[in-house]
């Protein structure tokens, strides 16, 4: 697996939980009017899916391949 880094802008979010429910591999945590947390970040494949599915460009997603 690649090593990750997922980046919340809290300014940002507006803690709509899409993000959280677009994950398939769980690595996100939290409900709706809730930050989104980062919970199990080595389960993370870099798809990118938190990234395209936020409406507010609040998540940024590196992707390092090794």
């Amino acid at each position: 697996m690649p090593d990750t880094a997922i980046h919340i802008n809290h300014d940002l979010c507006k803690e709509c939980g899409l993000c959280v429910y677009s994950c398939a591999r769980d690595v996100l945590a939290g409900e709706p009017g809730e930050l989104p947390r980062v919970v199990a970040l080595e389960r993370c494949t870099g798809c990118r899916m938190c990234f395209y599915r936020c409406p507010d460009f609040a998540i940024e997603v590196e992707v390092q391949h090794k």
